[in-house]
C-alpha cells in the first residue's frame, strides 16, 4: 500500500514504488489517494477525483502498480488505520504501507496511531532532513520497519504545483499523461490549452 494525497503523482513517487517492489519482493504496490485527509484540506483544493486520475494515468503500462478507490469513496474523513484495516481483509496474504521518513515521523499526528503501528509492516522511503536514527526510538519501536534503500528524492508535489503555476518547466517531473491532464483541465493554474493552438 502506498498511500498520499499524490496531490500531483511525480516520478519520485514512482521511484520509491518501484524500489519497494523490487527490493521487497512485494506481489503488488496499490496506490491509494487519500479522499478527505483528517489533518487539513487538500492544499488548492484538488479534488480526490482528479488526483485518483492521475494515479490511474500514471500507473497505467506498469503492471507490478494498481490504484485503489478505497479511499476516494469512502465518505468523511479517511484515516490509514481503517484503510489498513480495510485492506488486510482484501489481501489476508498481508500487507505493507510505503510511506516517506518525513510523513511517517510525525506518526503520532496520526488517528489510533498505535493500533496502526502495530497493524502492518512498513516500507520507509528516505527523505531530506528526516535521518534514520529517528526511527530508532520510541514509538517506533512497537513497529516492523523496513528502509528503503536509494537515493534521496527531494522533488515535492508542492514544488511542481508551484512550477505550474508559474509557467515553469515540468518535464521529467511528472509522467507524460499526468502532465498533459494536467495542462488540458488547467489544475493549479496552468493556463488550458486553447482549442486549435
Amino acid at each position: 500500500m502506498f498511500g498520499g494525497t499524490f496531490n500531483p503523482i511525480h516520478i519520485g513517487h514512482l521511484r520509491v514504488a518501484e524500489e519497494a517492489w523490487r527490493q521487497f519482493g512485494l506481489r503488488k504496490v496499490v496506490f491509494i489517494p487519500t479522499g478527505h485527509p483528517p489533518h487539513r484540506a487538500v492544499d488548492e483544493g484538488t479534488p480526490a477525483e482528479a488526483r485518483y486520475t492521475m494515479v490511474r494515468l500514471a500507473v497505467e503500462g506498469h503492471p507490478q502498480f494498481s490504484v485503489s478507490r478505497i479511499e476516494v469513496d469512502r465518505p468523511g474523513p479517511c484515516y490509514t488505520v481503517d484503510t489498513v484495516a480495510a485492506m488486510k481483509e482484501l489481501h489476508p496474504e498481508g500487507v505493507a504501507y510505503i510511506v516517506g521518513a518525513d510523513i511517517f515521523a510525525r506518526i503520532e499526528t496520526w488517528h489510533d496511531w498505535p493500533r496502526l503501528l502495530a497493524s502492518c509492516p512498513f516500507i520507509v522511503a528516505p527523505r531530506p532532513g528526516t535521518p534514520p536514527t529517528v526511527f530508532h526510538r520510541p514509538p517506533f519501536d512497537r513497529a516492523e520497519i523496513h528502509f528503503l534503500e536509494m537515493p534521496l528524492i527531494s522533488m515535492s508535489s508542492s514544488e511542481i504545483r508551484r512550477r505550474y503555476r508559474c509557467g515553469l518547466p515540468t518535464e521529467g517531473l511528472v509522467p507524460p499523461a499526468v502532465d498533459q491532464w494536467i495542462r488540458a483541465h488547467g489544475l493549479y493554474g496552468v493556463a488550458t490549452p486553447r482549442p486549435g493552438g
